[in-house]
């Protein structure tokens, strides 16, 4: 068998995997959108299902006010003494020159839960994981923040006992192990024991296309006592790659299997270009975010490890030889959801908070969102939306809206954040006195209508059914009134704003990946209700 990079698509950022007798767990970080940490499970590292998410309440992580890319960064995930443990970040401020944070630490018996309530244990820095060392201690390894504006902001990996007595670190055993590399932004540590070496693996270079996983060890775990991978090459990069399928590899864990391979899960990214662009520079756009893809590993003669076939890494991996043979084939990209469920299906996040009554209720055939703040807003939003996992696909649905006011809108959006997206929605026109579709954009915080005095008119009493189309460098809309014959708003939008790499130009936070979603805005605070059934969302072929 063969594995297919990426093996999560669409935004899965960040993966900590591990592996628990014959299964293999990715855990993926989520930032500001709900619920928390996505895990995935595989017994081949080639198929992947859906497991849980463990950040499934407001108990359990409190996201709300949290920045665009802020909120739960790059879980940890772990196990030990028969539990599996979870370190996360939650991120208050993305920008400026401090991030603040907390660091939390929960536990379970088994994946799917139930998870202990999380234990805030420190805030020296993001990125933290949990380090079970083989004498029963065990430590917190975290990227180290330093504020000071006449330092480097990225201080170094520190290393902090953890006393699982009383759930607390012992800060006086805090040390910096590993000041990283000249090329700085050390972050993302993970540690491991092998034949008596303690392994550090972390990324530097920030998460864009300079991005890079380096390797250090040594026999100890005293301060200042790792020691870089010899030679100039990173164990995992493709910022000298700018051709690869595959970009900003890094950043991510490794795991071995029952009959003792080697593998290693990282983020990475998938751009696509302009046809007048160089592929050098810009290096493209990658409006699916940071996917997970998975790397073989080989030891050398001196025990540092490498990436199989160089540290560009390959889309095609060779799969663990002792995996089970499976007839289990990929998903098919296609997810229809008629609301039939009082509980919104796995493939639906909202923002920082869970579904609601405030937002609204599902069941009985119909998704009834009730209209809050705008899609700028961070705390009171009526958004249910899904990833985009391929470059190209169709997504529709079935809207019932009855505004009485331009101050109520809802229909279907293309969202990468509360600064960038687009969406077509009704909403009224006073000076018609009528319904009418209008299609708008915010790129940066800068909202544009397209249509104004020319917003389409609703026919009374009319259903109406939106669809947009995404094929790579852009995407259009389409509204229908029987369900049948659709007409093409002109309007054609460029997807790039949509990417990371479009957002990293305009404010530091870059970290997510375009969403397609329903919504519902009423900033008058009346509430007015609308009425979403049969949505479809349908992946065209996937490109070679």
């Amino acid at each position: 068998m063969i594995i297919d990079n990426p093996v999560l698509k669409g935004f899965h950022p960040d993966p900590s995997m591990i592996r628990v007798g014959d299964t293999y767990y990715i855990a993926t970080s989520t930032f500001e959108w709900f619920p928390g940490v996505r895990v995935h499970s595989s017994r081949d590292m080639v198929h992947w299902q859906y497991v849980t998410s463990i950040l499934n309440s407001e108990r359990m992580v409190n996201l709300r006010g949290d920045p665009s890319s802020g909120g739960v960064w790059a879980p940890d995930l772990s196990y030990s003494d028969g539990r599996f443990w979870l370190v996360f970040s939650d991120i208050k401020t993305v920008t400026g020159t401090f991030k603040d944070g907390t660091n939390y630490l929960t536990s379970a018996e088994r994946i799917e839960g139930p998870w202990t309530d999380p234990v805030p244990i420190n805030y020296v820095g993001f990125d933290a994981s949990l380090f079970h060392d083989d004498d029963g201690r065990k430590y917190l390894i975290q990227q180290t923040w330093d504020h000071r504006e006449y330092h480097h902001h990225f201080d170094g990996i520190t290393l902090t006992e953890f006393d699982t007595s009383t759930m607390r670190l012992l800060p006086e055993t805090s040390r910096t192990i590993w000041r990283g590399t000249d090329v700085r932004l050390s972050e993302g540590p993970h540690l491991y024991k092998i034949n008596g070496w303690y392994y550090l693996f972390a990324a530097e270079g920030g998460t864009t296309f300079s991005h890079q996983e380096t390797v250090s060890r040594s026999r100890t775990l005293q301060a200042d006592s790792f020691e870089t991978m010899p030679g100039d090459e990173p164990f995992l990069s493709n910022f000298d790659t700018p051709r690869s399928y595959l970009q900003k590899q890094g950043h991510g864990s490794l795991v071995d299997t029952p009959t003792g391979e080697w593998y290693y899960a990282s983020l990475c990214a998938r751009p696509w270009h302009r046809p007048q662009e160089s592929v050098v520079d810009p290096r493209g756009w990658c409006t699916l975010g940071r996917e997970t893809s998975i790397q073989k590993v080989e030891w050398d003669e001196d025990g540092w490890p490498h990436i199989k076939g160089g540290h560009g890494g390959s889309r095609y991996v060779e799969a663990p030889k002792d995996a089970p043979v499976s007839s289990q084939e990929h998903g098919e990209g296609h997810q229809h959801d008629d609301f039939e469920s009082d509980t919104l299906g796995p493939d639906w996040c909202t923002l920082r908070v869970p579904f609601n009554e405030k937002m609204g209720s599902v069941g009985a055939g119909s998704l009834r969102l009730r209209g809050q703040g705008s899609l700028h807003n961070l705390f009171d939003l009526s958004l249910v939306a899904r990833r985009w996992q391929a470059f190209d696909f169709d997504a529709q649905v079935r809207m019932d809206f009855e505004p009485r006011s331009y101050q109520a809108m809802a229909g279907l959006t293309n969202y990468y954040s509360d600064a960038n997206f687009s969406w077509i929605f009704v909403t009224w026109d006073e000076r018609r006195s009528t319904r009418v579709i209008e299609v708008a954009q915010s790129d940066g915080n800068r909202y544009v209508s397209y249509l104004k005095d020319e917003a389409i008119p609703v026919p009374t009493s009319a259903h109406v059914w939106f669809k947009t189309k995404v094929r790579t460098s852009s995407y259009s809309y389409q509204y229908s009134f029987d369900g049948r014959h659709w007409a093409t708003v002109p309007v054609i939008l460029d997807a790039a704003v949509l990417s990371d790499d479009h957002v990293y130009k305009q404010i530091d936070g870059y970290f997510t990946g375009g969403f397609v979603g329903l919504a519902a805005v009423d900033y008058s605070g009346y509430g007015s209700l609308a009425t979403f059934s049969s949505f479809d969302y349908r992946e065209l072929k996937e490109r070679a």
